[in-house]
């Protein structure tokens, strides 16, 4: 088995022995992975594991921070500071 495009999302910056890869190449070298190996691989790109060793070859995963969407799929709008009188 080899890892498929979807496992990789856009928000991921993978990182081989310190180089950036490529989608096409991690595909390339997972095909050489066992299948214990591509499952803890997938689980370290769900958790956004900093750094782990597959094959003697050092990965680094960095996520980008998800943005916080409202019910409507949209980014919230700024929030908006109403000064005056409180009460309570």
């Amino acid at each position: 088995m080899t890892l498929k495009k979807q496992s990789i999302r856009k928000n991921m910056h993978i990182t081989a022995n310190g180089e950036p890869i490529s989608k096409e190449d991690l595909i390339t070298m997972s095909e050489l992975w066992t299948e214990r190996q591509e499952n803890a691989f997938k689980k370290f790109l769900k958790q956004g594991v900093f750094r782990f060793k597959i094959n003697k070859v050092t990965f680094q995963i960095e996520l980008d921070s998800p943005i916080d969407l409202n019910s409507k799929g949209e980014k919230p709008g700024p929030i908006v500071k109403i000064s005056g009188e409180r009460s309570f």
